[in-house]
């Protein structure tokens, strides 16, 4: 064992006399016996790890020593002490045996070692974990949701490069890479099974162990299958119950792996020390007792929170993992403790200086308690003993909750640490103040801040002959800033609509005059209208009703100057095209999100080309890609059909389709491009190997329905709930797809650190707290649920049959795929008509109610930021409420 969990190989010499028949049989996977059916030996049990791991050798030859020669020959070995266990060779007889055993008879065998169990990790080194171990690092830069580069280059299908990403890592000092695959376009299985068996040719990324990370167990699976050494899941918990663990748990110790136990269980994430206590001695006697899993191998991860945010109840949260931590070592033998230590310090994103004193004074406390392992960013950790004693003072307070008034007091402190070296108690810098009107928009207007806009667009009218001069000089020269900033990659959407905020306050203060001045120009027969760049036209299409990253589109655009129409979400085609005409729209620009929605885009398409329009048509949303375009969309439309992929494209898009020097040019090299990729899929298409659809059933998976019982559920039949407590959605909430509808893309929490958007991130993290406790507290949004559990079976043709009325056709794999692996289709698990069972299905529906009213309420103080953080906050809150129920 010791061999095979530091990745060495087992040799197996079997040595013996030619009159002693041996059998020896190893087969990989599986225990593997080397016998003597008779003679002095008897039975001699070995086990082996697998035929990749053993070798025999077979040694032969003549041994000519009478047994007291051999017998005095290994005297002095017993008398050192220097063996344990001794045999013939080939040439000894039983008599060579018997005086062997006489002689060792007088002696004690060596004594063994106290070899403690260790967590004994590997790839081509061992990485053995002990109890004065310093902290490990585990590099995490090899995981697609947490290194933009990373999953770039695994997009692009640039393995060997991002095989470079990990030697960098190890070559960095990381004692162990975390690698993960997870991405909705990425083939997680097959990445990771390619991507372990190139780092496995690597040696000196090979030499350290491989943490298998995927929220996916087929992922898991394979990546065990194939990883060199001994390596680590991350991660299985109870949230799925017990069944689920313990199997899973059964195949990690089938493969000799150690693995992550997160503090999860059917009620949700562990966040108090009981919870934490509870379900890790639940976790870890499941483990030993029922699995047999070596304690040594189990590392259980508490769940580092974040603190200081001003909440009451994760006033304690760092207390209770550091005592959870020192419970788990003292009560829970050879187990091992990790966690994201990054985690902790959320609350200060974008002031190094104070994250890097929690992190520091957090490790030095937790590591104290007996932490093990983490995940945290090397850059940003201070030696303890040299962290300011007044900030290490007020970063403890926090940590270890000394004081009510702790995280008040951080927070004032840790202004003296930014970049303005703002003193505590200092009043905000208003130097800006003191410029000239025209520096004073712009100031407001990139920094977001609308506190003076009001006054300061007054002082400028009065310079200005008309109130649509102001308009397009000074505020529209701010916005270019904002819009150039953007485009370099130094602003990000969160700031941006917070200017086109200030812009919208600034324009409704013109308001009045503006109407006065048509007035006016309409009296004098003069043309009052203000100029714009183009009209656009913007709907999310029937069947979707997500707007989000229309919204944001339609804000970049318009503070671009550009005219926008939008007709809301659920929009079906005929009112699409007929606003389209009615309007005399420059631009169609289509949203969707979910993926019925791609092929309404289709139609929409074929319906513009049915009534030969040529209206240039965005396509944008999260489902929506420029593959999807070129090949289901642009053939359905004779017009120019462009993808953009979020709202930073769609001003250099919509500014080049309106320039009649360049639309000609753009438009033909668009065609060529998807012309190209649309070949280039259908040829890929063509040479996949794929099975007809009667092969693919006839290879479906087999349920032992025989041998099965259908559970019932305790309530069959349609229930509801028409108030579902907020406060219990908030802890379901997954910001990861919150941060990127407003485009800040990467894994939440390693987002908030991010070199690039972290400080923009961060901000607008603390206003969705801020807009989200006020939700809760004031009971602003109603949440709702409908659900029905009813009997159900499946036919032969992949029908689900629910309640003996509504059927749902289901979809059946169709690749070919190796060996007997089956062609999985959902209706698989649900008992056939045939088999005479009561099965049963469910369907459901969550709903938010409210945010729609509270947007409009926003959208009437010209305050487009906060009417688009309400409904992703309510976005978020509704798939909350989905995994709640």
């Amino acid at each position: 064992y010791p061999l095979r969990a530091n990745g060495g190989s087992l040799f197996l010499f079997a040595i013996a006399p030619s009159p002693i028949e041996h059998r020896i049989e190893l087969c990989a996977g599986s225990q593997a016996n080397a016998t003597t059916p008779a003679g002095p030996f008897g039975l001699l049990p070995f086990w082996g790890f697998g035929a990749s791991q053993c070798r025999i050798a077979q040694c032969f030859g003549a041994y000519d020593e009478d047994p007291d020669t051999m017998r005095l020959q290994i005297r002095e070995f017993l008398q050192e002490s220097l063996v344990n266990i001794i045999g013939g060779c080939c040439g000894t007889g039983p008599e060579h045996i018997r005086a062997i055993a006489e002689e060792a008879a007088q002696f004690a065998p060596r004594p063994l070692p106290d070899l403690q169990p260790r967590l004994s990790l590997s790839g081509l080194e061992p990485l053995v974990v002990r109890e004065d171990t310093n902290f490990v690092n585990i590099g995490e830069r090899t995981n697609v949701t947490g290194s933009r580069a990373f999953a770039r280059l695994i997009r692009d299908d640039r393995f060997e490069e991002a095989v470079e990403v990990a030697r960098q890592q190890v070559e960095n000092g990381a004692q162990m890479i975390d690698v993960n695959f997870d991405e909705g376009m990425i083939d997680s299985v097959a990445a990771m099974v390619r991507f372990l068996n190139l780092i496995a040719a690597e040696p000196d990324i090979a030499r350290v162990p491989v943490m298998i990370d995927s929220s996916r167990w087929e992922v898991l699976e394979a990546g065990l299958a194939c990883v060199q050494g001994k390596a680590v899941v991350n991660s299985i918990s109870l949230k799925e119950g017990e069944a689920v663990f313990l199997d899973h748990a059964r195949t990690v110790r089938s493969y000799g792996a150690a693995v992550v136990v997160m503090a999860f269980d059917e009620q949700g994430q562990a966040d108090s020390l009981e919870r934490r206590i509870a379900i890790c001695q639940r976790a870890y006697d499941l483990l030993i007792q029922q699995v047999g899993f070596p304690p040594q191998d189990i590392v259980f991860d508490p769940n580092i929170l974040t603190v200081a945010t001003g909440i009451e109840e994760h006033q304690n949260y760092a207390v209770d993992f550091i005592q959870a931590t020192a419970w788990i070592k003292a009560n829970l033998p050879l187990a091992k403790v990790s966690g994201g230590v990054s985690n902790i310090s959320f609350s200060f994103r974008g002031n190094d200086k104070v994250r890097e004193a929690m992190h520091s004074a957090f490790l030095y406390h937790a590591i104290r308690a007996g932490l093990d392992m983490g995940i945290v960013n090397a850059g940003q950790i201070e030696v303890y003993d040299q962290i300011d004693p007044v900030l290490l003072e007020h970063v403890e307070d926090v940590l270890l909750n000394r004081r009510p008034d702790a995280t008040e007091r951080l927070v004032n402190l840790a202004e003296s640490y930014k970049g303005t070296q703002a003193k505590q108690g200092q009043a905000k810098d208003l130097s800006w103040r003191e410029k000239p009107v025209r520096e004073r928009l712009t100031h407001a207007l990139v920094k977001g801040m609308d506190e003076y806009i009001v006054e300061d667009v007054e002082e400028a009218r009065l310079e200005f002959e008309k109130p649509l001069h102001l308009i397009e000089g000074p505020l529209m020269d701010g916005m270019n800033v904002v819009g150039d900033l953007f485009g370099e990659g130094k602003m990000f959407l969160p700031q941006v609509v917070k200017s086109a905020r200030v812009m919208k306050k600034a324009v409704a203060v013109l308001l009045p005059y503006l109407e006065a001045e048509k007035e006016r120009a309409a009296a004098a027969g003069e043309s009052g209208e203000a100029s714009n760049k183009g009209r656009i036209l913007m709907a999310t299409v029937k069947g979707d009703v997500h707007d989000i990253g229309k919204n944001i589109v339609g804000v970049v655009l318009q503070c671009n100057n550009y005219e926008v129409v939008d007709l809301g979400v659920m929009v079906p085609t005929d009112r699409i095209l007929e606003a389209a005409v009615e309007h005399k729209v420059d631009i169609i620009g289509l949203s969707g999100l979910i993926t019925p929605s791609l092929d309404e885009m289709v139609g929409v398409a074929r319906e513009m080309e049915r009534r030969g329009m040529r209206i240039p048509l965005l396509i944008g949303g999260a489902t929506t890609s420029k593959a999807h375009t070129a090949v289901k969309i642009a053939p359905a439309y004779g017009g120019t059909v462009v993808h953009v992929l979020d709202a930073s494209r769609s001003v250099p898009v919509v500014s080049t389709l309106l320039s009649p020097d360049q639309r000609s040019v753009f438009a033909e090299r668009n065609r060529q491009e998807q012309t190209i990729m649309r070949d280039g899929y259908l040829n890929r298409a063509a040479a996949k190997n794929m099975l007809t659809l009667e092969q693919a059933r006839a290879r479906a998976w087999k349920g032992d329905w025989l041998n099965y019982q259908p559970a019932i559920p305790r309530r069959s039949g349609v229930q509801q709930e028409e108030a579902w407590p907020l406060e219990e959605l908030v802890d379901y909430i997954d910001w990861t797809p919150f941060f990127q509808a407003w485009e800040l893309h990467g894994r939440y929490p390693d987002l908030l650190q991010d070199e690039v958007v972290g400080e923009a991130a961060t901000k607008l993290f603390e206003d969705a707290q801020t807009m989200l406790n006020a939700l809760v507290s004031k009971n602003l949004l109603t949440a709702k649920a409908v659900w029905g559990l009813f009997p159900a079976y499946t036919d032969s043709g992949d029908r689900l049959v629910m309640d003996g009325r509504w059927e749902f056709p289901m979809l059946r794999q169709q690749s070919a795929k190796a060996g007997d692996l089956p062609n999985f289709c959902l209706t698989d698990f649900i008992a056939p008509q045939e088999s005479g069972l009561q099965d049963w299905a469910g369907t459901f529906a969550v709903g938010i109610f409210g945010a729609e009213e509270l947007a409009q309420q926003y959208q009437k103080d010209h305050d487009d930021f906060s009417a688009i953080l309400v409904k992703a906050l309510a976005d978020r809150l509704a798939e909350a409420l989905a995994e709640a129920l």
